[in-house]
């Protein structure tokens, strides 16, 4: 059967992963993939419009929880990957703290399955560290990876033991696979709910000491360096954190790390806009101003390469608990693009070129996952982005289960227009199209 080939006319192409910002060009996709203008043949071709848009290949949100198994009152793979389609994302990195923990060969193939049999966006799964995320003893790595694990992770959870993380990072070395951990130092951190400092401290609340974060941190970039490992830092914070970067780009060990959008956009002044209301609990939590701007520079230099949201849904019910009862996370998805735009693009400290790196080439860089950007023969995810659409965060509206966000009522700019994942439009001017549209493997 001849399939609908799809041209996208007039855009601002823009390619980090071969370096390239500018307009005019057409792109041809035929049979999910790039191709060149005269593969289409006597097929139907779809004419997208992109003037004014920004045309951007495979975003990636390398830290995302969609909670299934065993915490579908949270999150499914379907309505988290919908949630990706609105957002503009085509690969989510799928986080192991489900229920039962993704901790066999059996659950990483599982999960990928069914996010391809959704066919919305690719689920790239991501296998824990350890048995059940307890920190005592190594999981199957090496048969998770060959099951499709593209990283390995505690994540909710930190590494807390230096020897388990030496091991783990060691067999990272011989399978070039990267150990994501949660850095946090849980002696430092038991029981706390907000950053330590004078906010907190006025409202009652349980402060997390940045050094809960750097410490951590400094003994995974040792022990990076100690075992030539792959290691990834998870939602960065601290300055002492980014200290152990520069160190461990100093002395060429194989360290990255991600930021998110809520820790770029939001200090601790937040909890003051929102009072008690646990929509502002995330771990790490939000810092303070002198903090988040030390996080923007470190962005600028280059220091911290990926941006992920570190997607974190939650039922309603449990985010209406008191503070310090109910859990940490946001529902980030569907402001990943936004947020990048408007705390990065907007206020000038990145080009648009800088800016998209960080959900592009940044995750396949760190996750060692090779890709070609829009290049004849590659395989066609790409979307649309209107970066200069300024809209109002309404939760309501989310395709994710979880609605848990604080930027509830903010002013956001830049949107995904239009998510191509495989070749297929998955969604069109803010609507998601139907499930199953393709076998993305």
């Amino acid at each position: 059967m001849t399939t609908e080939a799809i041209r996208i006319r007039g855009g601002r192409i823009i390619d980090p992963y071969r370096g390239l910002d500018h307009a005019g060009e057409d792109i041809l996709i035929v049979d999910g993939r790039f191709a060149t203008g005269t593969e289409a043949g006597k097929r139907p071709v779809r004419i997208i419009d992109a003037q004014g848009l920004w045309v951007v290949p495979r975003i990636v949100d390398m830290h995302v929880h969609l909670r299934e198994p065993g915490q579908t009152h949270k999150e499914t793979i379907e309505s988290g990957s919908r949630a990706a389609a609105r957002g503009g994302v085509a690969v989510v990195g799928a986080m192991p703290n489900t229920t039962p923990v993704m901790d066999t060969p059996e659950l990483v193939q599982w999960v990928q399955w069914k996010g391809d049999a959704i066919g919305l966006t690719r689920v790239w799964p991501i296998g824990a560290v350890s048995r059940d995320s307890a920190s005592e003893e190594l999981a199957d790595l090496y048969r998770m990876q060959e099951a499709g694990a593209v990283a390995f992770s505690d994540d909710g959870r930190p590494v807390g033991s230096s020897r388990l993380m030496r091991a783990a990072l060691s067999y990272s070395a011989t399978l070039r696979t990267p150990i994501i951990n949660h850095a946090q130092d849980p002696s430092l951190s038991a029981g706390a709910v907000v950053n330590e400092g004078p906010i907190g401290g006025k409202m009652g609340l349980a402060g997390m000491p940045e050094a809960a974060e750097s410490v951590m941190v400094w003994r995974d970039v040792l022990l990076a360096g100690l075992t030539g490992g792959r290691l990834h830092v998870a939602h960065v914070t601290a300055p002492e954190s980014l200290e152990a970067l520069s160190y461990a780009r100093s002395h060429h060990f194989l360290v990255s790390a991600e930021a998110t959008p809520h820790h770029l956009l939001l200090s601790e002044d937040a909890l003051q806009e929102w009072g008690y209301d646990p929509v502002t609990k995330v771990n790490p939590p939000l810092r303070t101003v002198s903090s988040r701007r030390a996080l923007i520079l470190a962005m600028t230099q280059g220091l911290v390469e990926v941006v992920a949201s570190d997607h974190a849904p939650h039922h309603a019910d449990e985010k209406a608990r008191p503070y310090g009862d109910a859990p940490f996370g946001i529902s980030g998805l569907e402001t990943l693009v936004a947020g990048v735009i408007t705390a990065l693009v907007q206020p000038g400290h990145m080009t648009p070129l800088q800016a998209m790196a960080l959900l592009t080439r940044g995750p396949h860089q760190a996750l060692n996952q090779p890709y070609a950007g829009i290049s004849p023969g590659e395989v066609a995810d790409v979307t649309l982005i209107d970066p200069q659409k300024s809209w109002v965060v309404d939760p309501a509206r989310f395709y994710s289960q979880g609605k848990n966000t604080p930027f509830a009522g903010h002013t956001l700019v830049g949107d995904a227009v239009y998510t191509i994942v495989g070749g297929q439009i998955v969604m069109e001017e803010g609507e998601v199209l139907h499930a199953g549209l393709s076998n993305l493997r």
